[in-house]
């Protein structure tokens, strides 16, 4: 599979995509439980995720990047952007909340992305990051669109925020039914998280790690690239 718009929307409408997204929000909405009055910023391809809190938030934004392409979301107000990830086109501290779903594994360089949702992260704002887990079966099955772009190790992860001013505040993780079709299995996913999270929490399909800025963060981080940002309207392709 590749890590575009079109095949992420197939993916979703699948009934295993449909069970992979149930089971990754129950964990999101673990950390985030309501986002009532907040700037909910959604990067990668974040809108099967986003739903829930549109009713809530104050405003809701769908960036998804250049590589990947972007799909009309909502159908009757859509609220996706393209955008590049050297360059947002967004003002300094202007979300409360950035989700990235599908996001972090395909940057063609996550240090620069990372910098750039510091930015526009509000200083007592969070990030919740989910990427897939190199040691899943979820980041090897070529049917997955979490096998596309680079998995990471928790200590990656770690690192990675370290290096770009985030400090790490929790962790969750999702995903331990296998990435195999087909209704009956995709209808047993809260089975296989009660059984992975027991005895064997290391196999999750994703992690999920909520951070802040860091203290040590100067106010205005250096612009990261010479190009313009990029701002163009969704067309085409309505996910459900």
């Amino acid at each position: 599979m590749q890590l575009d718009a079109g095949n992420l929307v197939d993916f979703y409408e699948s009934a295993l995509g449909q069970a992979a997204r149930r089971l990754i929000f129950r964990r999101i909405k673990l950390i985030w439980p309501q986002q009532k009055g907040l700037r909910v910023l959604g990067y990668g391809f974040a809108v099967p995720y986003l739903k829930p809190y549109l009713g809530d938030a104050e405003r809701v934004v769908a960036l998804m990047p250049a590589q990947t392409g972007v799909v009309a979301w909502p159908a009757n107000r859509p609220l996706t952007v393209l955008g590049e990830e050297g360059s947002l086109p967004f003002a300094d501290a202007m979300f409360d909340r950035i989700l990235v779903v599908h996001g972090l594994e395909g940057a063609d360089a996550a240090r620069v992305l990372l910098r750039q949702l510091w930015r526009v992260l509000a200083p007592e704002g969070r990030l919740l990051i989910v990427a897939p887990n190199r040691a899943s079966l979820w980041a090897q099955v070529e049917a997955s669109p979490f096998a596309c772009g680079r998995p990471f190790h928790r200590s990656e992860l770690v690192a990675l925020l370290q290096d770009t001013l985030f400090e790490t505040l929790q962790w969750e993780r999702a995903l331990y039914m296998p990435p195999l079709r087909g209704h009956r299995l995709s209808r047993t996913g809260a089975g296989w998280e009660r059984l992975g999270r027991r005895f064997l929490p290391g196999v999750a399909g994703v992690h999920l790690v909520e951070a802040s800025k860091s203290l040590y963060g100067t106010a205005t981080p250096p612009r990261l690239t010479r190009r313009e940002p990029v701002l163009t309207r969704a067309l085409g392709i309505s996910p459900r």
